[in-house]
């Protein structure tokens, strides 16, 4: 989903509690990870990975100049000879530490998982939750955003709220005017001509 498709999301969805949910839950997350600056860990399940929400969460990190945003993708079966940024396998959780940031996005909770999130939580890392509705995982995080079963969104299409609303700034002049105002800011900074050879 592009930022223009957000946009028009956000109207459609204009006066219904989703908006404000995940503009407050990606305001959690951006604190968080601009607050103690050690880093955004992104994990799902076996069978689900939010791959997608990463790549949106680098976009918005690029564009906001919140380099603290783009996660490290926590992949059940990385493998070394995975590319880079998906080479990272969930040895990462047990070696995270105070100062990071652990979002966990499942649509259901392992035990694996739960074990693996327990331990991170005992070490000082912060951990929010995107997904299954009550269970161990949101007794387990410090904040969390449930989707359930048969809510009006699914985990997909919240996910893009979450990632668009944590590249705002909340306390800036620019959040308030708007996403479009990113957007057409963003539009003007690409059509611009280059810039003077040396």
């Amino acid at each position: 989903m592009d930022a223009v498709r957000v946009a028009w999301l956000r109207e459609v969805l204009a006066g219904t509690e989703w908006l404000g949910a995940t503009r407050r839950f990606a305001g959690v997350l951006r604190g968080s990870v601009v607050a103690h600056g050690g880093g955004l860990l992104l994990v799902g399940t076996p069978e689900y990975e939010p791959w997608h929400l990463a790549a949106h969460l680098v976009d918005e990190a690029a564009w906001s100049g919140t380099p603290e945003l783009a996660p490290t993708l926590v992949r059940h079966d990385a493998r070394p000879c995975d590319p880079a940024h998906l080479a990272v396998g969930p040895g990462r959780i047990a070696a995270a530490r105070r100062g990071e940031t652990l979002l966990v996005v499942a649509p259901e909770e392992p035990a694996p998982l739960l074990e693996r999130v327990h331990s991170a939580r005992r070490a000082g890392v912060t951990v929010l939750a995107l997904g299954a509705d009550g269970g161990e995982l949101a007794a387990m995080a410090h904040d969390t955003l449930a989707v359930p079963e048969g809510a009006e969104l699914d985990l997909d299409t919240v996910q893009h709220l979450v990632s668009a609303a944590a590249g705002e700034n909340a306390g800036s002049p620019r959040a308030r005017r708007g996403f479009r105002d990113r957007l057409s800011r963003l539009a003007e900074a690409l059509m611009a001509p280059p810039p003077a050879p040396w």
